[in-house]
This record gives C-alpha cells, sequence and structure tokens, in this order.
C-alpha cells in the first residue's frame, strides 16, 4: 500500500501548484510590495490557486527571473516585455493599463536650470542628464530615441554627463536636488507624485514630453496551461482584465487593464534593436 501522504499528493490537481510573479522595480521598493501583495491577494482570490509574489532587485532580474521559471507571470515595461517573450518562446502579452496604449515619458528638469515647459524640443546642450533603468522603456528607450530625432546626437555626445537612477522615483529625487539637471521619466510617477504633494515636484518641472507608444504589460509563460490546466492562460487575462477595485487600480495607477498581445509591442523590439539594446 502507498504512503497516504503520497496518494494526497497525487491527487492533487496542477492548479494546487504556486502562480508566482514579479514586477519590474519602477519605484519604491516599500510601495511595490504593498501593491503587489494586493494583487497576488486578488489574483488568489479569482484564479482559486496559491500566488505568491517574489521581489526583485532590477529589471533584468525580473526577465531572469521569467527566463528561469521563477515566475510565471510578470507586469513589464514594454522593453522588459518584449526581452521576457524572447526569452521564453511562446510566451504571450495578456493585458495592458488602459494608459498603456497611449504612454509618455515626461523629461523633467530642476527648476534653477531656467528651462520651461516647451512644445518644441528643448536645447539641452551641455547639461547633465539622467535616465531612470538601462531597459526601461519609459525610463531609457524612448526617450533615447526621441533625443536621437530631435537633436541628431547620442546622449553622450549632447550632454556633459549622462547618469542611469535605477528607477522613476530616484530620477524624480535626483532632478528635484540638482544631482543631474534634467532627466526623463514615466509620466504616470510625476503625475502621481503631483497628486500625493511629493516635495519634490516643486524643485522638478516638467519640460517636454514624448510622442505617445505602448508600454506596461502583463506578460504570462507559454506553458502555464500545461501546468495550471488547459485555458489557465486565457482566465488570467480575464481576471486581468476584470480588476475593477478601485483601489488596485489606483495603485498602479492605472483606470483599467485592456486587452493586449505580443503584436502591441513589435515597435517598441524594433526601436531596442535599432538602438543595439537587443540583438
Amino acid at each position: 500500500m502507498k504512503p497516504l501522504l503520497f496518494l494526497l499528493m497525487t491527487a492533487l490537481p496542477a492548479s494546487a501548484q504556486t502562480l508566482y510573479f514579479s514586477a519590474i522595480p519602477d519605484d519604491d521598493e516599500t510601495r511595490l510590495v504593498e501593491r503587489f501583495s494586493a494583487v497576488a491577494a486578488y489574483l488568489e482570490g479569482e484564479l482559486g490557486v496559491d500566488v505568491e509574489y517574489i521581489p526583485v532587485k532590477s529589471y533584468a532580474a525580473a526577465v531572469t527571473a521569467f527566463r528561469n521559471d521563477q515566475i510565471q507571470l510578470g507586469w513589464f515595461g514594454g522593453l522588459s516585455g518584449v526581452q521576457a517573450r524572447l526569452a521564453v518562446p511562446g510566451s504571450r502579452a495578456l493585458a495592458q493599463g488602459a494608459e498603456d496604449e497611449t504612454f509618455v515619458s515626461y523629461f523633467i528638469a530642476n527648476t534653477d536650470t531656467g528651462l520651461e515647459r516647451t512644445q518644441t524640443f528643448p536645447n539641452l546642450a551641455g547639461r547633465s542628464f539622467t535616465f531612470g533603468a538601462q531597459t526601461s522603456t519609459s525610463g531609457r528607450l524612448m526617450p533615447e530615441y526621441w533625443l536621437r530625432e530631435e537633436t541628431g546626437q547620442a546622449p553622450a555626445e549632447l550632454f556633459s554627463d549622462v547618469g542611469y537612477s535605477g528607477d522613476h522615483g530616484q530620477t524624480l529625487r535626483l532632478v528635484a536636488s540638482g544631482a543631474y539637471e534634467v532627466g526623463a521619466m514615466n509620466f504616470s510617477v510625476y503625475d502621481n507624485a503631483v497628486a500625493q504633494g511629493a516635495p519634490e515636484v516643486e524643485r522638478a518641472r516638467i519640460i517636454w514630453q514624448t510622442p505617445p507608444y505602448p508600454d506596461y504589460n502583463w506578460t504570462i509563460r507559454g506553458d502555464v496551461d500545461a501546468r495550471f490546466g488547459e485555458g489557465f492562460a486565457d482566465r488570467v487575462q480575464a481576471v486581468l482584465v476584470g480588476m475593477d477595485d478601485a483601489d488596485l487600480l489606483a495603485s498602479f495607477p492605472r483606470s483599467a487593464f485592456i486587452p493586449a498581445d505580443n503584436a502591441l509591442y513589435q515597435p517598441i523590439e524594433d526601436t531596442a534593436r535599432d538602438l543595439d539594446i537587443i540583438d
């Protein structure tokens, strides 16, 4: 006779496994843990499987965790989502924020520079400048693309100093403090700082914004149906799109999630290849 424990284990359905997910660290770690712990609870209740949020330290670490099957679901930026799906063939973009269809980046400047908001690209030659994370869509990829388009110069040629802050919140803090004169960041993080009355926005003003592009997305590994049951990826998509809790949505911040697919992010992949960020 087989041991009872063995019988119980073999009787458990695939759905008894844990779904692990993570997110690119685009803001303060404490805020991320609070936000995604609540998301884990929501997903767990809707999907009927254990769900656990796994924090990571960098954008690259989020992609690596996805590739190594340490996570099966990720909240990625446009570029990191492309990288994750390329690393795991068959993976799918499931959903994006309603705002992610037409995402923009803000160029911000310390008030001491005297730079003001303009519709045309400002003269930033000789300024010190910080991007966000090196593989951030809104903090590096698209700002660099538009810098090159508008000036015909690479960042190292245009600026006196070029840095990478690591996340959007830090970009705002560095520009507000004067450590860098100018920076580029995710519009939603800046707008959220304004809504919360963050003191940094008094010292770092918007001077230009990029044209729109597709950005953040929920991406799932292509092998989840084999692990959790047929149609599981579609169920996750439905649950994400069905998220209507105002507090959960505000924490992203997004007004809603809408369906997405891989084809929406082809322009991001093409731009990353043009800039030699991916092969």
